[in-house]
């Protein structure tokens, strides 16, 4: 078994912040830019879609993906190759799986950073929610790094939330 290399919460977010920019310019084909990290959880951001996997290992938490309806369509559309009006027509569910996919990538590279790193853990399946005006709480003792990034002219969150075993 390899030694693993100590990660501290700048290796956390490294990690994250690289997994949403690959993704990003993978799947959407689209480039992406870090506007800031977020100082406070609560704040509103409009976000109507919220994409979660979770990861187990020697660091357990959550990555979330946040964004708006028009952003979900949007990156649907890039993904599959779809106007904005085949997406619509497609309805509800072609969405909700290219944002599961779009999540569940994001954890991917997320994770074979922490495996590269000696920290081994495995993904669980990506959960999708839509509403108005969703918010994330922190599971007890976990630590949060949330991040906004802007993708073609739309806001993407990355939230994530991680507790050293």
């Amino acid at each position: 078994m390899s030694q693993s290399t100590p990660i501290d919460v700048a290796v956390i977010e490294e990690s994250i912040v690289n997994a949403v920019r690959n993704v990003c310019d993978r799947m959407i084909r689209t480039e992406v830019a870090l506007k800031r990290k977020m100082v406070d959880p609560a704040e509103e951001l409009g976000l109507q879609m919220l994409g979660t996997v979770g990861f187990v290992g020697s660091i357990n938490g959550n990555v979330i993906l946040g964004l708006s309806d028009d952003f979900a369509v949007f990156a649907t559309g890039k993904i599959l190759g779809m106007s904005r009006g085949e997406v619509e027509v497609h309805g509800p569910d072609v969405v909700k799986d290219a944002i599961g996919e779009i999540t569940n990538m994001t954890a991917g590279g997320f994770k074979n950073r922490l495996c590269d790193l000696g920290h081994p853990c495995k993904l669980s399946l990506p959960s999708i929610v839509r509403g108005n005006r969703l918010r994330v709480s922190t599971p007890q003792g976990a630590s949060r790094s949330i991040f906004e990034f802007e993708c073609a002219g739309h806001r993407l969150v990355a939230d994530i939330q991680f507790k050293f075993d």
